[in-house]
């Protein structure tokens, strides 16, 4: 006789983590060469940004916001 295994209930996942914006810091050498760090303060983000600018080797540094996921 076979059995019949009743199948599991689906659940709707959700994610129930604090949610925040992410700020991309991207610098631009003047050699081509680019670097990105990304912050969660947009206000450490900008400061970085600024900080990099200082440099006489940073042809540009820019702050985007990019999504978490």
């Amino acid at each position: 006789m076979t059995k019949t295994v009743p199948r599991k209930q689906k659940t709707q996942f959700t994610d129930k983590r604090r949610r925040h914006s992410h700020y991309q810091v991207t610098v631009f050498y003047a050699d081509g060469e680019k670097f990105a760090r990304v912050y969660t303060d947009k206000q450490k983000a900008t400061n970085f940004a600024a900080r990099q600018k200082k440099s006489p080797v940073v042809k540009m540094a820019r702050v985007a916001e990019v999504n978490a996921g």
